[in-house]
């Protein structure tokens, strides 16, 4: 049955692929970095908690070492004279663009196109094959299809050299960096935080500290609580279990009779305005920074923080009004 195990399989293909072309060009840390997240694509079913909790820990260890390289590209005009290592910086000549790009305008984008409209004709015939897939992953396994089919079409359309798409995709990651794989670790960590009770203990804090019978009290706490565990664990979806717990179940929903659905998805919203003011939501913040090389890493952040503050009083105010009317 093809599920997450083809899931995994794939993405472990295409980072063991990079770890190969970073070792290949004596970046050993990348190389191990992303040979890490192979392994843990491809095994980590297996390694156990002890082996997987190993993992992440010398993954931290060569992300806080400060040896992944990331590559600057010099235009093929200006030589490779001057190459070589600028401090933890690699730079490479520029590779010429494939001939079989040129003339094509805007239609490069096709292919991207491809990947959308795959996954959501997969999600939607898949279901009807529960034998062949996976039902609860249909809408991944689809999204997988349609990434491998654009692939496809590129190499048949665009005949690029076969190492191509591959090397062009590890520069990204490695621009990117160790922040690629925050989001997943954050979650992970929001989970754990579930499980440990951190919920309960938050709750007994805030009962404590709210007026008793105060509604709009456990509104603002509940509301600021959410963007504020987004601050500092980087991800609403974190931050959710745990705020569900301390304050939207017990005292929103089971005390004051709110409406689940509103508390939720407004809970989500108050989440996503501290996503806005946080460096740990890397793939938001810190990776379009990196990638647009701007001189301020928190640049930003910086922008987006004179549209979350009000945005979160707004969030708050339809929270009383729309959760309790």
């Amino acid at each position: 049955m093809i599920g997450l195990a083809f899931i995994y399989a794939v993405g472990g293909f295409v980072f063991a692929i990079f770890a190969l072309l970073a070792a290949r060009d004596r970046r050993f840390a990348n190389a191990a970095f992303w040979a890490l997240i192979a392994l843990s694509m491809w095994a980590g079913d297996r390694l156990g908690d002890l082996g997987n909790g190993i993992l992440a820990i010398a993954l931290v260890l060569i992300a806080a070492s400060g040896r992944m390289r990331t590559q600057v590209v010099i235009p093929a005009e200006a030589g490779i004279s001057g190459g070589g290592k600028t401090g933890l910086r690699q730079e490479t000549p520029e590779i010429p663009a494939s001939a079989g790009m040129t003339g094509k305008g805007n239609w490069l984008f096709l292919p991207a196109l491809v990947i959308p409209v795959t996954a959501l004709v997969g999600t939607l015939v898949f279901k009807h094959f529960p034998d062949i897939f996976e039902a609860k992953q249909t809408t991944l396994v689809a999204l997988t299809f349609g990434v491998i089919l654009a692939l496809g079409i590129c190499y048949v359309w665009l005949r690029p050299r076969p190492a191509e798409p591959f090397a062009e995709g590890g520069r990204l990651m490695d621009a990117v960096g160790w922040a690629a794989v925050l989001p997943q670790m954050l979650t992970s960590l929001g989970a754990v935080f579930a499980l440990a009770g951190v919920g309960d203990v938050v709750g007994q804090i805030a009962g404590a500290a709210i007026p008793g019978g105060s509604v709009i009290g456990a509104v603002i706490a509940y509301a600021l609580g959410m963007a504020l565990f987004t601050i500092v664990m980087g991800n609403a979806f974190a931050a959710f279990p745990v705020m569900a717990a301390a304050i939207g179940v017990p005292l929103l929903i089971h005390q004051y009779h709110g409406d689940p659905a509103v508390i939720a998805a407004i809970g989500m919203l108050a989440g996503f305005c501290g996503t806005l003011l946080t460096p740990m939501a890397a793939n938001f913040n810190i990776v379009p920074a990196a990638l647009l090389n701007l001189s301020d890493r928190y640049g930003v952040i910086k922008r987006q923080a004179g549209t979350a503050l009000p945005l979160l009083a707004v969030n708050i105010g339809l929270l009383y009004w729309l959760a309790f009317r």
